[in-house]
């Protein structure tokens, strides 16, 4: 069986959160860095993979995290 669509924004949330936690940023630092500054419960949310986050989305969070978006995604 493959890779559901959930498995994968659950996978891509992983990845943004083990890169937050790799740079020492918290979730309200993250959202601040990406226009978001009072949303740091929507970085929770990503993270879970319980947002189906956008390409302009993902663009920003990687830019934050200074990394491209191809080394978000690991599937």
């Amino acid at each position: 069986m493959g890779v559901t669509q959930d498995n994968k924004y659950e996978r891509l949330g992983k990845s943004i959160r083990e890169e937050r936690l790799a740079q020492g940023l918290s979730q309200r630092t993250l959202a601040g860095m990406i226009g978001q500054p009072n949303f740091h419960t929507y970085i929770t949310r990503v993270e879970q993979g319980k947002i189906k986050i956008g390409l302009e989305q993902l663009g920003r969070i990687a830019d934050a995290l200074g990394v491209e978006v191809r080394d978000l995604i690991d599937f």
